[in-house]
């Protein structure tokens, strides 16, 4: 442990050919790990975020729109395989509404908005070594997505896992990539700087830009919010829904009470004993969308000022080196959250959304509601509800966990939801087509059951 791991983690970092400035992020975390911090932000040092600014009150003229479309670029990001659903390649692949995947309905949205606002609006995804070479692939069929002089892609850094009994790089011969993990998304600073990206977008004339989860098909580009930053000259703004039950996992911001400076707290970062407060609706009542919008001209005096290296605070994840296998050898990814950065930038604000701008996909319950009759894509690819309520709750047992059982499960598709308000499913449950939800459906079976055709259920079905 100690100087040891950590010297053989750098020179792995180094052979491979990553950054320095990645180098020495993980350098910092690795100390912070060996002296056992937790990265716990406990509760009676933060207060509630309080009074927010809303986008729907937000007042921009159209020459305010058109302008503010013109400086900006989206960052999509893009690293995650979706190992915790049983997905081997980009996540963004899974077709997820319609036929179409993440990455059609991305490149979509983005160019009906260039011709909404005759702007270039370039789009770029950050993608880990192991999801790069598969969505460059995937986005050749969306002709002229690509901007002159800028990439559809960069990479974020690697790092080595780490043992979690003596804090060495793990080895996995059986396959040694799995030896290696992306650091989080809070990657995202450093490698926009050390791929060049960060100065070739600046020396265009690009000043904001709007990053989002890859999975999230609700994050789609509103010039209200740079135009508002501009007016205003706000460096920074973190989107915000209202928590409901489906979200109580969710991040949340929160004001430091030492320096009243907005912070995020994600749910690795909740100290143990501590979860009820984090889960409180009612005391945290809104969550951290993870949509975020940057000054490009303020993060590059941030970066210069701290030697490119943002200092966020480490988030803690302890796996096995292989995630399918719960036998194989407990590892810790060190990681960090892009968020997390708010606290960073003096004026930073919190922006309250509407729902739609949360679509995403993290589980099968949440793929479920989004191939559901609640939604529906309109003429810009946008994801729009179909319901004046709340989404229904949904709870899939573990047969349903990995993307080709659900599917398997749901041959047909999956059933109504629109008059539910919940739909819990214990067992090996298989729907056939045309079943419809009402109220609150709760579905059990001790043995393999099938769900006939056309059928409409209600309560303990």
């Amino acid at each position: 442990m100690g100087v040891d791991g950590l010297r053989q983690a750098t020179e792995l970092m180094r052979a491979r050919g990553v950054d320095e400035r990645a180098v020495g992020a993980f350098t910092r975390f690795y100390g912070m790990l060996e002296a056992e911090a937790t990265g716990h932000i406990l509760e009676d040092t933060i207060e509630p975020l309080g009074r927010v600014h809303s986008l729907a009150d937000l007042e921009v003229d159209e020459a305010e729109l058109q302008a503010a479309a013109a400086v900006s670029v989206v960052l999509k990001l893009n690293g995650g395989l979706g190992t915790s659903m049983g997905i081997s390649g980009p996540k963004t692949a899974l077709p997820v509404r319609d036929g179409l995947t993440f990455l059609d309905i991305i490149a979509r949205q983005i160019l009906v908005l260039r011709r909404r606002y005759d702007a270039a609006l370039p789009i770029v995804f950050m993608d880990s070594f192991r999801t790069q070479v598969e969505t460059l692939q995937h986005l050749t069929k969306h002709a002229g997505l690509e901007v002159d002089g800028l990439p559809l892609s960069f990479l974020q850094s690697a790092e080595p896992k780490l043992r979690a009994d003596d804090l060495t790089p793990v080895s996995w011969p059986e396959d040694p990539e799995l030896e290696w993990c992306p650091p989080g998304h809070g990657d995202v600073y450093i490698a926009l700087q050390s791929s060049g990206l960060l100065d070739t977008l600046r020396d265009k004339g690009f000043r904001y830009l709007f990053l989002s989860n890859g999975d999230n098909l609700g994050a789609t580009f509103d010039p209200r919010i740079p135009a508002w930053m501009a007016r205003d000259g706000v460096p920074y703004v973190a989107e915000v829904c209202e928590r409901t039950r489906n979200d109580r996992k969710g991040g949340h911001l929160a004001r430091r009470r030492e320096d009243g400076r907005l912070i995020l707290r994600d749910s690795a970062q909740v100290a143990p004993g501590e979860e009820e407060f984090f889960a409180d609706n009612e005391l945290h009542e809104y969550f951290h969308v993870n949509n975020l919008w940057i000054d490009l001209d303020v993060l590059a005096e941030r970066l210069a000022q701290r030697a490119g290296v943002l200092e966020l605070p480490i988030i803690v994840n302890r796996k096995t080196v292989d995630p399918t296998r719960k036998d194989s050898t407990p590892v810790i990814q060190i990681e960090s959250s892009m968020g997390t950065a708010i606290e960073v930038f003096e004026g930073s604000q919190a922006l309250f959304v509407p729902r739609d701008r949360f679509r995403p996909v993290k589980t099968t319950n949440e793929l479920l509601l989004v191939r559901s009759d609640l939604y529906e894509l309109d003429a810009a690819s946008r994801v729009v509800s179909r319901i004046d309520h709340e989404e229904p709750y949904v709870d899939l047992s573990s047969e349903f966990r990995f993307v080709d059982d659900f599917d398997a499960r749901f041959p047909r598709g999956v059933p109504s939801i629109r008059e539910a308000r919940s739909l819990v499913v214990e067992g090996d449950v298989t729907f056939g087509g045309d079943v419809t939800c009402v109220g609150d459906v709760t579905v059990r079976a001790e043995s393999p059951r099938v769900i006939a055709d056309g059928t409409r259920l209600e309560g303990d079905a």
